[in-house]
This record gives structure tokens, sequence and C-alpha cells, in this order.
């Protein structure tokens, strides 16, 4: 849950990014409209230009929206190296939100000897770093998890990159997360973390999702 401290941050941000630039909402990044606003002392048609083009969804977001829908994973899950594996399903909901800036994920099952699980999380692709980014929490935890994502050259494979803070160790964690589109509806999942015992790399989970 949100802090008074961290509303306040929320709706400061906001107003920053409103007092910085006017975003327009039309087709494509490479037609955004420049509002028509007084511009800020020293500010240029080209300086309001790049902010509208910072804030339309182009190609990559309608790239990402290709997901919207709902979907049902079968996964499995280890704990550490070597450990029994753990077998469940789950209901993954993928919505777009910002008018399309941005897709939401809401993921929600039963995890044997655990309880009910569910998560949110969000992602996107940021037009000024031409980076995917995302982020993500959940009812396990009390922290987020952040990253960036890269997509292949064609556009099958997309591997995360994010940050965790580790329980054990008590130190930010790397995971990796390698979405692969096995077929027009269907996709696979693997998520890779490291063993707070060994320090090494493990397969931590694999998802076979398939579009409802």
């Amino acid at each position: 849950m949100r802090t008074r401290t961290s509303i306040v941050l929320g709706f400061a941000v906001v107003a920053a990014s409103l007092a910085r630039c006017a975003i327009a909402a039309e087709t494509d990044a490479k037609k955004a409209a420049v509002p028509e606003i007084k511009l800020p002392p020293g500010w240029t048609l080209e300086d309001m230009q790049a902010c509208a083009i910072a804030g339309t969804p182009g190609e990559m977001q309608k790239f990402l929206a290709r997901d919207v829908g709902t979907w049902k994973a079968k996964n499995k899950m280890w704990m550490a190296p070597g450990a029994d594996p753990i077998d469940c399903e789950s209901k993954v909901v993928i919505t777009s939100v910002m008018d399309g800036r941005f897709m939401k994920t809401d993921i929600s099952g039963d995890m044997p000897g655990v309880g009910p699980y569910s998560s949110i999380g969000f992602n996107g692709f940021d037009n000024v770093s031409q980076q995917f980014v995302g982020m993500a929490l959940d009812n396990m935890s009390t922290g987020m998890m952040s990253g960036t994502g890269k997509l292949s050259d064609d556009k099958k494979v997309m591997t995360w990159n994010y940050t965790f803070n580790c329980p054990l160790t008590k130190k930010p964690t790397p995971l990796r997360q390698v979405e692969t589109e096995t077929g027009p509806k269907t996709k696979t999942i693997e998520i890779y973390s490291t063993d707070p015992k060994s320090g090494k790399e493990y397969k931590m989970m694999v998802c076979e999702m398939t579009k409802q």
C-alpha cells in the first residue's frame, strides 16, 4: 500500500511531467502533434515536439498490446537447485492502460503448500531511453522488482533483466525472464534467478502460456 509520502511524490511526478510536456495522443510518435500553448522561456517548438514524441504510443507499444487478453498458465517451479518441482496453474489477465502506453498484467493462482498467489506488473517501451521497461509486485513480498527488456531481431524472444532484494542475502539480486513466442496464441516463459546459497544462476520456473 502507498504511504502518504509516496502519494504526494506521485502527484509531484505528475505535476512535473505536465509542467514539462503537454503530451499529444495522436497516431504514432513520428506524427506527434505539438500542443498550442505558450512556450516556456527559452523553449522552442522543437523542444515541445520532442516532449510530444516522448509521450506518444508507437510501434513498440502496439507490439506489447498483442498480448492483451486472458491467458492460462501451467507452471513448474523449483525453490532451489535440485529441489523437487512444484506444479500449479495460474490465470493471467493483460490489459492496456494509460491510453495504450503501458500493459498491466494481473496474475492469480494457488501455490501448493503456500496458498493463494497474486501479482501485478506493468511494462512498456520508453521512447526516450528506447528500452522496454517493467516492474512487478506481489502478495508474498514487500519489495518491488524492476528492470528492462530486450527484443530479439525476429521479435520472437523477449529477455527481461530484473533486480529484486533477496530476503536471505539482503542484497539486490538479478532475475532473468525469457519469453519465447511458440505460436499465435502460445508462449513459454523461463525464469532464472540466483541461488542465495551457491551464488549461481538456476532455472526457477517454467510457464507454458495459452491465450484463451
